[in-house]
């Protein structure tokens, strides 16, 4: 019994031959479509990991790498790269008639998918029974080698020392300490290109940002981000956490999914020139978006104003204040009231002490 074939016409063989790799459509079938040494074949041109179109990627040797995450299939036998022959997608047969060429979609081989394990930060997001839990984020750059006084991470370890007098858990994550990639875009390449987990870390065993993942995902109530001022704005190693972060947003927009459910969010701001308010509204308004909720007064901050060009005065004021350590004190203790209320649906009745930086007590005697 002769096979049924189902032949579409793909366009002309001088079109279709100035391009050694591209993506055509046959109906509604995506396919990845080859010319190499006088011949064509034809793949999906769907990538089995997220969809990518592999028509659009490039050839590396004899395999078409996906644009969005980098998989390989053989360009003529859809296998997957030495190690991932399992993960297969179909071929689909070709032939030229005349000056045009046809695929036949009744044909397609069978698309193969290995299992791979799921990523650990892919879990089901699940508050586990216990005190509140704080994770504080230092995004201050120095030079390993040589340590100097970070304001912003004094105040923030301050912060996380009475977290843990006042019985609540802590951890302490400093950025600057962790290996981690900068966001390649994917997401600009396309919106579901952007993956949770991360595709960085899934693909990249080595990228520690999967650290912020786990706290901020799975384990922490609470986070505190302590940022200094840099140019008028939070540091660089803030942004390049935050850009990454872009795969836990896109996950509210994309799949309808809250990874970030009942956290609550402060942030401890210093700098040497002012721009507290406008750093403060970068980071009330990307914690926002995630869908995490601020206490009354949800910063403190410190500045000695755009005129001061003594930095080392500027340590040495915040290294010896009482006020802003009690400030720091202050803001933990009601951003883990905040998540309290949200978790259990208490909070204490509290005098809102050293709400911001202009919280501002004048030792007794002074006018």
């Amino acid at each position: 019994m002769e096979p049924e074939h189902d032949w579409v016409e793909l366009g002309l063989v001088r079109e279709l031959s100035k391009r050694e790799l591209q993506q055509v459509t046959a109906r509604r079938t995506r396919i990845a479509l080859t010319y190499r040494d006088g011949r064509f074949t034809a793949i999906s041109g769907a990538c089995n990991h997220a969809g990518g179109p592999l028509g659009d990627g490039k050839l590396v040797g004899d395999y078409v790498e996906c644009p969005w995450h980098y998989w390989k299939f053989h360009h003529e036998t859809g296998f997957g790269e030495p190690g991932f022959e399992e993960d297969r997608v179909p071929t689909y047969p070709l032939k030229v008639d005349g000056d045009r060429v046809f695929v036949d979609l009744a044909q397609a081989t069978a698309r193969g998918k290995k299992p791979h394990p799921l990523h650990p930060l892919a879990r089901k997001p699940k508050r586990e029974d216990g005190p509140v839990r704080v994770v504080g984020i230092s995004t201050t750059v120095m030079t390993q080698d040589h340590p100097r006084f970070s304001t912003s991470e004094s105040l923030l370890e301050e912060a996380l020392r009475h977290a843990v007098e006042s019985g609540y858990e802590a951890r302490l994550i400093r950025l600057r300490d962790l290996a981690f990639r900068p966001c390649e875009g994917f997401y600009s390449k396309s919106a579901r290109a952007c993956t949770w987990p991360c595709s960085i870390t899934q693909m990249d065993p080595n990228d520690q940002l999967d650290q912020v993942y786990e706290a901020l995902v799975h384990w922490a109530d609470v986070f505190l981000v302590a940022t200094p001022i840099r140019w008028g704005a939070a540091s660089s190693l803030y942004f390049k956490m935050v850009e990454r972060m872009n795969c836990v947003q896109n996950q509210e927009t994309i799949a309808g999914r809250h990874l970030l459910k009942n956290k609550a969010a402060g942030f401890i701001i210093t700098g040497g020139q002012d721009n507290v308010q406008g750093t403060a509204g970068q980071l009330l308004g990307f914690f926002a978006e995630l869908g995490v909720q601020f206490p009354q007064f949800p910063y403190i901050a410190h500045s000695r104003g755009w005129s001061a060009e003594d930095m080392e005065n500027n340590m040495r004021i915040v290294a010896e204040s009482e006020a802003l350590r009690e400030g720091a004190r202050a803001l933990v203790e009601r951003c883990a009231e905040m998540a309290a209320l949200m978790v259990r649906g208490t909070i204490a009745e509290r005098d809102l002490v050293r709400g911001g930086r202009k919280a501002y007590r004048p030792p007794a005697g002074e006018s």
